[in-house]
């Protein structure tokens, strides 16, 4: 025994030995024409697969492949998670898969496929067997869409002629079924012929007697069925010719007749001579073979048929392979109406003419048709399912299969004619990296034949080795203002491995838009312009990567520093600086801070500062930007001062900038108001008892010549309204109606309206009087101008009550000498009082000045005292006249009209009842405007001097306001407020707290005349109020 004959032994033994284990069968049916996507089957559950390894016990997830061949339409797939068969898009025909074969219903029609199950510890081949069942889904046809028969007139009544049958490609029930004749005239009907095989034949039946000579031709409908649901139909046209009489139709021999011949047999060999008899004689005794209309065309290609002497021989090559069996339907005619009918059953048997099929599908599907496996591969990887066939029979078709040399591979049997092909060892990469061997498939005929196929096979590598980069941290610096593109560096790293698992590809990492690398060189270029006042540090990394499967890797860190260029100019914060003093700033003060910034770094950064045009009249500090003045401020001679700053840094080249600087001086509140409106204090307004509240029934009216909040009013009701009959606008001044009168409110009424403004550090007020008198009408207005001048006896801190009713008895004389007795004894009680006043002058200015250095350095205190003074003067005692506290002599321009001042004090509830308090502890610190420079934040940040503080030597303005207003001659009655104000300025915010004292005068002016000559009274009174700062 060879060594050839010992490798198909051990195969043949291989192919008897299956292993239930591994190859297991399934076996599902189907009805043709199904959509996609329906459930043939489940394997894991028709097979009750277990995912859990016996070996191990550890749960796995299965993979389901099916084993196809390239280039093939799938009927069925299956999905690889669940192992569930679907049908496919392309649609199973029963009758185009099974074609060629004569399939009876008995009969199956069916097609295998197979799916092998992965990983290699749960490996498993399933052979599925798909039967596939008849849908009705086409309908019986007749060989012509005309049928034309002929029949003699002799015929005689339930003769009997062929029709010729309908073919239906279905089968069984779903076949023909059934024949029905329309518009058979009640001449012909039909009968139905069943033959042993299942066929039905139809038949014409004659019912009744033919004459050629009154019609000679029938012309009906023919009509098939079949027997599916839903019924399939077709009709054909049924022709019928009399003709003449021949009685005697031809007979055959033998009417079933078999024969065998090889299917090797050549063209032109006989297969059978067929042979049939007419008793009739002459023409009608000539026979002339046909086939049938039931035979295939693919029939009558292969084989011929002699018309006249009835021969059959093979007229094309036969294949056993292709058809094994063809059935042929010989007609036998003389040219009547009923020819003889024949079957052949021609059997082809099988030679050994083909040689076996390897059928080769890869599990691991190849490159090229090469297969790579990783060394690492275990014992028993399957790679391919090898399928032997052979399309002859019996011994020609029994094969066996077996691998052409010694390799570390093996076959091994899952079926009959099924092997799978594994490694049979581990592979070792080193020892030998490719693989190339036959696969033999030989057959038991003789001569034997065999086929083979040729597997090549190449090993990977193994990528164990990441990329080792040269440096774990790679420090750069470049300079700003690069072009793009700059080389920086080449970045490199090494691997150990070989082929693609040592090919490296770099990569940038995060947080590097600026920056290019070229994946397999390393070079590192910018991408962008670097500017160091954005970014001056990049860091990020770089991953160098291997081609291996799976890639392995590593990184290193990149820090580029970008070098500083002079190549931004110095940026003031602000373009036009403003700053807000106060007029009376010492001179030498800090008046603001200037900032600049320069965005670069190092001697680009050092800025330097200076005043390009200001004519001395400020010095800056050229570090620091601390503007101090070199003037004294006086906002009436110059509101602002406007200069330019220049700034200019350290670089190489200098780079410099400008900003514009507007020192404002700021106003003092040193103006009282002045009142407008009434103009006289003879003035009345009369109010009627039908007023409605909320009329208005007086004005006031006054203006402030300062600006701003100094200039902005207040009125207020402060005596007189004790009924609170009237109600004054704190805005605009209009007395309105708060209630409407009744007979017990006639007579003359008098407001005391003070008007304030919100002036800081202090306010400053006025005094007016308003006369109102309530009744129907006024038509004695010398009456009422009579009561006016009597109620200036009464102080302004009580009502005039009682005293403003007529004084119908009185003489006029009386009042007079009480006058000016009254007068008499006032100038007296004044004379007296300036004596004492001059004696403590000089004390007082004093000690003014001895505490004037500890005020201004400790304002607090001088609140402190403030507020006891204001406890204290609220304790006092009402009293319910004027309280005249000093005489003050003056000297007039004009001695003809020289007054008598004089200075009252309001008692402390007329001065409770004054308008609302202004609270300006809650006023914000400076006087700079919301879009101004923050001079404190630039004091505690830049400036060189954290305060500044008024030396006790420090020269303080003092100016006295007067705010006695000139009177017109015809009384006008008006109050003021004379202050000294105190200011100084440690900081930004040039303002501080100060006392106020007001002096009021009670003047008289001219001579003082009788009744008789119509004497005129003029008065002006002010009042001396305490201002504390937070109240007015």
């Amino acid at each position: 025994m060879d060594l050839r004959d010992f490798y198909l032994l051990a195969a043949l033994i291989a192919c008897l030995r299956l292993d239930s284990a591994v190859a297991q069968e399934l076996i599902y049916t189907i009805r043709e024409e199904l959509p996609e996507n329906i459930p043939i089957g489940n394997i894991p559950k028709d097979l009750n697969i277990s995912h859990i390894n016996a070996a191990t016990g550890t749960s796995a997830s299965l993979v389901y492949r099916l084993v196809s061949k390239a280039g093939d339409a799938p009927l069925v797939k299956v999905s690889s998670t669940t192992g569930e068969i679907f049908t496919t898009s392309n649609r199973i025909d029963r009758e185009r898969l099974c074609a060629g074969a004569a399939y009876a219903e008995e009969n199956e029609c069916f097609f295998e496929l197979e799916v092998v199950i992965l990983p290699n510890d749960f490996f498993r081949l399933i052979k599925i067997k798909i039967i596939v069942k008849d849908t009705n889904d086409n309908a019986p046809m007749f060989p012509s869409p005309v049928i034309n028969i002929s029949i003699p007139e002799n015929t005689l009544i339930n003769s009997r002629f062929p029709i010729p049958s309908a073919t239906d490609p279905d089968t069984g029930f779903n076949g023909v079924q059934h024949y029905e004749l329309l518009n058979g005239q009640s001449v012909f009907g039909l009968d139905i012929v069943e033959t042993p095989e299942g066929e039905k034949w139809p038949q014409l039946i004659v019912q009744q007697n033919l004459d050629r000579e009154q019609k000679d031709t029938y012309v009906m409908k023919i009509k098939v069925e079949d027997g599916g649901t839903p019924q399939k139909s077709s009709t054909a046209i049924l022709q019928v010719t009399v003709s003449d009489v021949n009685d005697n139709r031809p007979v055959f021999k033998e009417s079933q007749v078999e024969v065998h011949i090889p299917e090797n047999a050549p063209v032109g060999t006989s297969v059978i001579q067929l042979h049939a008899t007419d008793a009739d004689i002459g023409s009608n005794a000539e026979i002339r073979y046909i086939f049938g209309a039931q035979v295939a065309p693919a029939t009558k290609r292969l084989f011929a048929l002699n018309n006249t002497t009835g021969l059959i021989t093979v007229q094309r090559a036969l294949d056993r392979e292709e058809t094994a069996i063809h059935k042929l339907t010989v007609l036998a005619s003389d040219g009547s109406s009923t020819p003889a009918r024949a079957t052949v059953t021609i059997n082809v048997t099988d030679v050994n003419d083909n040689p076996p099929n390897i059928d080769l599908r890869y599990i691991i599907s190849p490159i090229n048709g090469t297969v790579y496996l990783s060394e690492k591969d275990p014992v028993n990887t399957k790679i391919a399912l090898i399928t032997v066939s052979d399309k002859d029979t019996d011994v020609n078709g029994k094969v066996i299969c077996f691998i052409e040399r010694e390799v570390p591979f093996h076959l091994k049997a899952v079926y009959d004619n099924q092997y799978l092909l594994e490694t049979s060892s581990l592979l070792d990469y080193e020892g030998t990296k490719e693989f190339s061997f036959k696969i033999v498939a030989s057959d038991s005929g003789k001569p034997s034949l065999n086929q083979t196929a040729l597997v090549r096979v190449k090993l990977e590598d193994e990528n164990d080795n990441p990329p080792i980069f040269s440096q774990p941290v790679i420090e750069l610096s470049v300079s700003e203002n690069n072009r793009r593109g700059l080389y920086l560096t080449t970045i490199s790293a090494t691997d150990e491995d070989s082929g693609k698992n040592a090919d490296i590809v770099y990569q940038l990492g995060p947080n590097a838009s600026f920056f290019d690398l070229d994946r397999k060189t390393g070079v590192l270029t910018a991408s962008r312009v670097f500017d160091r006042e954005e970014q001056e540090r990049f860091i990020f990394t770089v991953t160098a990567r291997d081609n291996g499967t799976p890639p392995l890797q590593s990184q290193a860190a990149v820090i580029v520093t970008v070098l500083d260029e002079n190549d931004n100019s110095p940026k003031f914060t602000h373009n036009h600086f403003q700053f807000f003093v106060s007029e009376n700033l010492p001179k030498y003060s800090t008046v603001g801070v200037i900032t600049v910034t320069d965005a670069d770094a190092g001697e680009n950064k050092a800025v330097t500062l200076s005043i390009l045009n200001d004519n001395e009249n400020f010095v800056l500090d050229p570090y620091s930007g601390v503007i101090k003045s070199n003037v004294s401020f006086d906002r009436e001679q110059q509101s602002s001062y406007t200069f330019d700053v220049k700034a200019i840094d350290g670089g190489q080249p200098p780079r410099s900038s400008t900003a514009k600087v507007t020192i404002n001086v700021m106003d003092v509140n040193d103006n009282s108001p002045v009142v407008i409106y009434p103009p006289s204090n003879t003035s009345f307004k009369l109010v009627p008892l039908s007023a409605i509240p909320g009329s208005v029934v007086a004005e006031v009216f006054a203006v402030d010549i300062d600006t701003g909040m100094n200039a902005e009013l207040k009125y207020a009701i402060v005596s007189g309204n004790n009924k609170g009959l009237f109600r004054i606008d704190p805005v605009t001044g209009n007395i309105t109606l708060e209630e409407k009168p009744t007979p017990t409110d006639v007579g003359l009424h008098r407001l005391v309206v003070n008007i304030s403004d919100l002036g800081y550090p202090k306010s400053l007020h006025t005094l007016v009087l308003v006369f109102l008198y309530v009744n129907d009408t006024a038509g004695n207005a010398s009456y009422i101008y009579d009561l006016i001048r009597r109620t200036m006896e009464t102080p302004l801190d009580r009502n005039i009550g009682d005293s403003s009713q007529p004084y119908q008895n009185e003489d006029y004389l009386t009042i007079m000498i009480a006058i000016v007795a009254g007068a008499m004894v006032v100038i007296v009680v004044i004379f007296v009082t300036v004596l004492v006043r001059c004696r403590h002058a000089s004390r007082f200015k004093a000690a003014q000045r001895s505490k004037q250095g500890a005020e201004w350095m400790s304002p607090n205190q001088e609140n402190k005292q403030n507020k006891k003074k204001k406890r204290k003067k609220r304790k006092s005692p009402k009293s319910s006249l004027l309280n005249f506290v000093t005489i003050e002599e003056s000297k007039p321009e004009d001695a003809v009209h020289e007054p008598i001042n004089g200075t009252i004090s309001l008692p402390a509830e007329l001065e409770e009842q004054s308008i609302g308090r202004f609270d300006w502890g809650t006023a914000p610190p400076t006087t700079f405007k919301p879009n101004s420079p923050d001079l404190a934040k630039h004091y505690k940040s830049a400036s060189p001097q954290s305060a500044f503080h008024l030396k006790p030597d420090t020269p303080v303005s003092v100016k006295k306001h007067h705010v006695i207003q000139e009177l017109p001659l015809d009384n006008t009655f008006v109050g003021g407020c004379d202050t000294l104000s105190k200011r100084s300025s440690t900081s930004s915010d040039h303002f501080s707290a100060s006392e106020c004292s007001s002096q009021g005068g009670f003047k008289t002016k001219g001579p003082l005349h009788t009744r008789q000559v119509n004497e005129h009274f003029y008065w002006s009174i002010s009042t001396a109020y305490k201002c504390p700062l937070n109240q007015y």
